[in-house]
C-alpha cells in the first residue's frame, strides 16, 4: 500500500499540531502563541517570553515575577558536574561540552524519572538556567579563569554575560543579549525541535530529548551558519579586501556564503530585520563599526545579484562579535535561547502524546526479489 510522497527532507509536510509557534514563510511572519515577533521583540523579556512559551499566555506582573524567581533560583550546579567542567580536554569545543553535559545533568536532578507536567516544567527550569552556567563556566576554565558565581539581582541575559567575562554588563549589552535571546527562542519544527519531539515521544527523559536537539543544533546546516558568517568576516578583515569582492571570488569558487536563504522564508527573515538594528547600533556604540559595514555591504550585494535575503544567523555574528563574543560560543548561545522552545514542544508532546513514527517512501527493488544462492552471485 503506498502512502502520500514527501517532499526531500520533509519539506512541506505537517508533521505535528502545535499551539506554540506560528509562520507564514511567504508574508515573512514569525509569532509565538500568536504574537508577533516584532512586538516581543522590543517589548518583552526572554523571561517573559519563555513564560509565553511554556503556558501559552503571556504571564501578568505577579506570575511574571514568580517565573523570574524560579528561573533564578534554577541557576546551581552540583558540585560533581563542576568537576566534569574541569575534567573535559580544553580543546572541546563549547557544543561539544553542553550536549555532553546536559546528557549527564540527568544524574542529579531528582524529577529524572517522573514524567508528570509539573515535573517536567521544574527540569525546563532547571535546563535553562544551567545551559547558561555551563557554557560560561567552561568558557572560563578552558581560558584558565576563575568561575563567577551567579548573581540572583541579575536577569537571565544580564547573569550569563556576567559569569562569562567577570565583569557587571552594560545596559547595552544586556538589552542586546535579551534581544538575541528572545529572536532566538522558539521557531516551529526546525530540525533541532523536531528531534525533541520524536524522543520525547518514546518518553525517553527530558534531558535525552534536550541532548538530542543539541546533537541536531551542532550541525553546520542548522545551528552553526553564524559562525561561518563571522569565520567569513575575519578573513575579509585580514585580507583588507573590499568585502563585496571577497565574496565575488567566493561565489566564482562556488563556495557557499552563510546567513543567507532560508527554508521557510521567502520574504526577509524577520529576526534578521532587529539583528541588523542591534549590530549597527552597537558597532556605533563600541566604536568598531566595521563588522556591520561589512555585513550590509555584503547583504546588498547578494540581495542585488542572488535575490537571497538575510537569515537571522547573518547579523547575529557582527552582533555577538562586537560584544567580544568568541565565534565558537555562538552557537552554544543559539542553544542557550533555544531551551526555551525546546521545552515547550517537549512539554505539549508529552501532555498528550503519541509515538512519532512515520513511513518512509520504497524506493529499492521492487518486491519480491529473489534470494540468490552465494554460489551464484556475481
Amino acid at each position: 500500500m503506498s502512502t502520500a510522497v514527501a517532499g526531500k527532507g520533509l519539506e512541506g509536510v505537517v508533521a505535528a499540531n502545535s499551539g506554540i509557534c506560528w509562520i507564514d514563510g511567504d508574508a515573512g511572519v514569525l509569532s509565538y502563541r500568536g504574537i508577533d515577533i516584532h512586538e516581543l521583540a522590543v517589548h518583552s523579556t526572554f523571561e517573559e517570553t519563555t513564560s509565553l512559551l511554556w503556558n501559552g499566555i503571556l504571564p501578568n506582573e505577579l506570575e511574571l515575577r514568580e517565573f523570574e524567581s524560579q528561573l533564578t533560583l534554577a541557576r546551581s550546579l552540583d558540585q560533581r558536574m563542576i568537576q566534569m567542567l574541569r575534567s573535559f580536554p580544553r580543546t572541546a569545543t563549547p557544543m561539544e561540552v553542553l550536549r555532553t553535559a546536559v546528557s549527564a545533568l540527568s544524574f542529579y536532578d531528582a524529577d529524572e524519572k517522573d514524567n508528570s507536567h509539573d515535573a517536567n516544567v521544574r527540569k525546563c527550569f532547571n535546563l535553562t538556567a544551567q545551559f547558561a552556567m555551563i557554557v560560561a563556566i567552561y568558557d572560563r576554565l578552558r581560558k584558565g579563569l576563575k568561575m563567577v558565581p551567579p548573581d540572583r539581582s541579575l536577569n537571565h541575559a544580564a547573569n550569563f554575560l556576567w559569569m562569562l567575562n567577570g565583569v557587571k554588563p552594560s545596559e547595552t549589552a544586556v538589552k542586546t543579549m535579551d534581544m538575541a535571546l528572545v529572536l532566538h527562542a522558539e521557531h516551529e519544527l526546525n530540525a533541532s525541535t523536531f528531534a525533541a519531539r520524536v524522543i520525547a515521544a518514546t518518553l525517553a527523559d527530558v534531558h535525552s530529548a534536550v541532548t538530542g536537539a543539541l546533537g541536531a543544533l551542532k550541525g553546520p546546516l542548522h545551528g552553526g551558519a553564524n559562525e561561518g558568517v563571522m569565520r567569513m568576516l575575519y578573513e575579509i578583515d585580514k585580507a583588507g579586501a573590499d568585502p563585496v569582492e571577497y565574496v565575488k571570488g567566493m561565489l566564482a569558487a562556488r563556495q557557499k556564503i552563510s546567513g543567507f536563504g532560508h527554508r521557510v522564508y521567502k520574504t526577509e527573515d524577520p529576526r534578521a530585520t532587529h539583528l541588523r538594528k542591534m549590530s549597527e547600533q552597537l558597532g556605533k556604540d563600541a566604536g568598531v563599526p566595521k563588522w556591520f559595514d561589512y555585513s550590509r555591504a555584503i547583504e546588498l550585494y547578494i540581495n542585488a545579484d542572488k535575490k537571497l535575503n538575510a537569515n537571522v544567523d547573518f547579523y547575529s555574528a557582527s552582533t555577538y562579535a562586537t560584544l567580544g563574543i568568541d565565534i565558537d560560543l555562538y552557537t552554544p548561545i543559539f542553544a542557550i535561547s533555544r531551551i526555551a522552545g525546546w521545552a515547550a514542544h517537549i512539554i505539549e508532546q508529552l501532555d498528550d502524546n503519541r509515538l512519532i513514527r512515520p513511513r518512509a517512501e520504497y524506493i529499492g527493488p521492487p518486491y519480491p526479489a529473489p534470494y540468490i544462492p552465494m554460489e551464484e552471485r556475481g
